[in-house]
């Protein structure tokens, strides 16, 4: 016992260290796939991580974009050295308006997908010179001697160090390698942990095929299908799958309540469809056998060649009508014995007093309570002699036989009327309408109805039946 348990534990843990190992490369591949889109932020705050993963990326500075900001650091500490109004500072001015120039005209942003950057930097320099019209125009005003002399050296190259020189810093240029497709070397990383899981697949599908007798290699592998996507070069953010199932299965978390969800959900969208099709197509069907006839051939004819299957060689109709006279009888009648001789009285002090002998007796004392006295005897004596014969006639074998000819030739008179044309046809047509509009009703009602809450019923049921053994069960 202490064995297994032991067992048990050493594999609950290799299973945690396996779903960690998971989860780690699920986020080294989560940030490479954000990597591009999140550079700007790891260049502000972070930059020694674009100095590293750059090369991964096949990421280097953008020659034209760099060499502008080189010139401006070159300008800084020529003004520095001569002052703004030099011809060496001019020189420098000059060149960085032609920089300028080509950098609108040239758009370098383009190949890092980040042109956005660039009409930043033209709104940021068209607002800052107060220009409308020319982005170059404003490059040009700013790359002054004129116009930095006449704002302040100082404040204009803070400005342009904290909103240009950013929007410039984040271009870069990336590889393309002979795939025509941009460098990404993020294999060098994930395929230690590539290797990892497929010898951890093998050996798992080694087990579980010697452990399950009849199995095939692809059989054990498909065991568990979801590993396989641990070992896809592509759409690896499909691994978060693998990984939150190793995850729940390890205990490091819980994700009975997101199962839930997400079967309640598939519930909810398939449950309602899938219920119309099935109660339409019961329908239809019920209504192709009216249409060619075989519903009411079989209600109505004994057809031995009819195909259709008994189970049990009992007429379910006639036992069902035997039922009901059993319980009409025995069970119904006695029940409501006082109301059919509250009618019976009525019926028969009506009959006297549309009587002209009777109507001239009433001038006589005690003649009417008399009347009453004997329309209640009458009624009783009725209903009571009305009883002992059906109950007499369901006991006796000869009138349960007189009985029973009587159903059936009220039976097969019955049925030969009804096979007439007109209307069959009729009856055909009144339960074709009532089925369509059965069929109508039932969709209209069940889209309106609450899918959820019939789904919580049916489970908050499952759930009682499986805890009612329990209840039963006597304590240990």
């Amino acid at each position: 016992m202490n064995n297994a348990k032991l067992t048990k534990q050493r594999n609950l843990w290799f299973e945690r260290l396996m779903a960690m190992i998971a989860t780690v490369n699920l986020g080294l591949v989560f940030f490479n796939l954000s990597y591009l889109s999140n550079r700007d932020f790891y260049l502000k705050y972070f930059p020694k991580i674009p100095q590293v993963y750059d090369q991964l990326k096949g990421i280097e500075p953008h020659r034209e974009t760099e060499d502008y900001l080189a010139t401006v650091e070159t300008l800084k500490k020529q003004v520095s050295q001569t002052g703004l109004q030099s011809p060496q500072v001019e020189q420098k001015l000059e060149e960085l308006r032609r920089l300028s120039t080509e950098m609108i005209d040239s758009n370098p942003f383009a190949i890092a997908g980040k042109s956005g950057k660039l009409a930043k930097i033209k709104n940021q320099m068209l607002a800052h010179t107060r220009q409308k019209s020319s982005a170059k125009l404003s490059f040009n005003i700013f790359w002054s001697q004129a116009y930095l002399s006449q704002k302040g050296w100082k404040p204009e190259i803070s400005f342009f160090d904290k909103k240009i020189a950013p929007l410039i810093a984040s271009n870069y240029y990336r590889h393309i390698g002979e795939n025509d497709k941009f460098i990404d070397n993020f294999w060098i990383i994930d395929l230690p942990f590539v290797i990892l899981f497929g010898i951890e697949l093998l050996a798992r599908s080694f087990y579980i095929k010697s452990h399950h007798r009849g199995f095939s290699w692809s059989n054990a592998i498909f065991w568990r299908w979801y590993d396989l996507f641990l070992l896809l070069p592509f759409s690896q953010w499909l691994r978060i799958i693998p990984v939150c199932i190793r995850l729940d299965q390890s205990q490091l978390l819980n994700l009975q309540p997101v199962r839930q969800q997400i079967h309640l959900g598939i519930v909810v969208n398939f449950a309602e469809e899938l219920t119309e099709i099935i109660v339409v197509r019961v329908i239809n069907q019920i209504q192709g056998l009216i249409q060619r006839g075989e519903l009411v051939q079989r209600l109505l004819q004994k057809d031995n060649n009819f195909s259709y299957k008994d189970i049990n060689n009992i007429n379910e109709v006639e036992a069902i009508t035997n039922l009901l006279v059993q319980t009409t009888i025995y069970q119904v009648l006695p029940k409501v014995q006082p109301e059919i001789v509250a009618i019976l009285r009525h019926n028969i002090e009506s009959v006297l007093n549309q009587t002209p002998i009777y109507r001239n007796l009433q001038i006589f004392p005690l003649v009417e309570q008399m009347q009453t006295q004997l329309s209640e005897q009458l009624a009783i004596q009725i209903t009571t002699n009305l009883y002992n014969t059906l109950v007499a006639a369901t006991l006796d074998p000869v009138a349960a036989k007189l009985t029973n000819q009587l159903v059936q030739s009220f039976s097969a008179a019955l049925r030969t009327e009804i096979q007439e044309k007109q209307v069959l046809s009729e009856i055909q047509n009144l339960l074709l309408d009532f089925l369509e509009e059965v069929k109508i009703n039932y969709v209209h009602n069940m889209s309106s109805e609450d899918i959820v809450q019939t789904v919580e019923q049916t489970k908050q049921l499952r759930t009682q039946v499986a805890i009612q053994p329990v209840l039963k069960s006597p304590k240990s």
